[in-house]
């Protein structure tokens, strides 16, 4: 069993509660006008870019073995078949403080969330059904990706970068990466670098075919359908990583809210409009924490996290917990969650956020 609420998980619920109000009460007017005050410009090399954003069409025509209404997408949700049957466009995101508000995560079909170097974490955005013209900041790469990307059937990994020894291990695992190339990545005004490098996912497919990647569609990311029950309510939830602001999520009816401790976690596009990172399901696998260092013993050594094998994990859906466990055979497998009686952990179809915690940080929920 995971660990409860405590009391400081009380006082702090009251604390997120207010902010929470707070953050409502505040339109989206007013948000953009707050980013546009503090993103100031300090680049010399701008490039425009028209915002184009491609949403799926409600009605699917191609349904996974999961049954109708469920479509093959990595999140299951309805596509038709263009959208689907396709490659999965993977970003690596940056979460520095500059790099906030990020563009592209409310559009992202799923995200996994990994930890770093310096207590923060960093974003993997994917988009399989989605498209979109304005995703970032885009950082470089670190040995759990790989682990990770090599799922995905030679779908792109794009990054700003990554030491020799790390673009190594993607070269290992058959990882088809692309670094800043000028071409599917460019630099945006109102931000200082490193902060201010953007990728397009149509950029990036144009840059796949132009190379005959593979052009496969990896399937459902987790099993879809009629939910797993539960009669556990979770409405906030304390997903730590380090002693970084601890990410937490709040349920308001219809998603999940996300937050830098009690601060908002926004986004930003193109035009300016601004709102807060929600997602449909959250999947938190707890992980065996390490430090990868490099072979040669010139490159730094960088954090990472066993993501074969077993351990616990918690699904968080309509304000509801199910408790259970992760497993995974190898690097190029899917991961697969099951209840403690050995039951395997349905989602319905939505959105869904992964985070990879580390497993000696708690995670704690009400």
């Amino acid at each position: 069993m995971l660990p409860r609420m405590n009391s400081r998980h009380l006082q702090f619920a009251a604390l997120f509660a207010a902010a929470t109000v707070l953050a409502a009460a505040c339109s989206s007017s007013e948000a953009a006008e707050t980013t546009t005050t503090t993103t100031v410009a300090e680049t010399t090399t701008t490039t425009t870019v028209a915002e184009t954003t491609t949403t799926a069409a409600p009605d699917t025509t191609t349904t996974s073995e999961a049954g109708p209404g469920i479509s093959e997408a990595i999140n299951g949700l309805p596509a038709e078949d263009e959208a689907v049957d396709r490659r999965v466009v993977s970003v690596k995101i940056d979460n520095h403080p500059k790099a906030r508000p990020q563009s592209a995560l409310q559009s992202a079909d799923a995200v996994y969330e990994i930890l770093v170097e310096g207590g923060i974490t960093r974003f993997i955005a994917m988009f399989h059904q989605t498209d979109l013209d304005w995703v970032g900041p885009n950082r470089s790469g670190r040995p759990t990706d790989a682990t990770l990307i090599a799922a995905f059937e030679g779908g792109p990994f794009q990054i700003s970068g990554a030491q020799s020894w790390v673009k190594s291990l993607y070269n290992k695992a058959d990882i088809n990466f692309i670094q800043d190339t000028g071409v599917t990545t460019y630099r945006v005004s109102g931000r200082s670098a490193p902060h201010n490098l953007f990728t397009s996912t149509d950029r990036i497919r144009q840059w796949a075919d132009d190379k005959g990647w593979p052009d496969i569609n990896p399937g459902n990311f987790f099993a879809y359908g009629e939910p797993t029950p539960s009669t556990e309510r979770a409405t906030r939830i304390e997903v730590p990583f380090s002693d970084a602001p601890t990410p937490t999520w709040a349920w308001d009816g219809s998603e999940y809210l996300r937050f830098h401790g009690t601060t908002p976690h926004d986004w930003v596009n193109l035009e300016g409009g601004t709102d807060q990172v929600a997602f449909d399901t959250l999947v938190v696998m707890r992980m065996d924490k390490y430090t990868v260092r490099d072979p040669t013993g010139r490159g730094s050594s960088l954090p990472s996290v066993h993501t074969v094998g077993k351990g616990e994990a918690a699904v968080f859906y309509n304000g509801m917990v199910v408790e259970g466990t992760w497993e995974r055979g190898s690097e190029v497998d899917k991961f697969s969650l099951s209840t403690p009686d050995g039951v395997e952990i349905v989602l319905p179809p939505g959105r869904v956020w992964i985070s990879l915690q580390p497993d000696n940080e708690d995670l704690t929920w009400e």
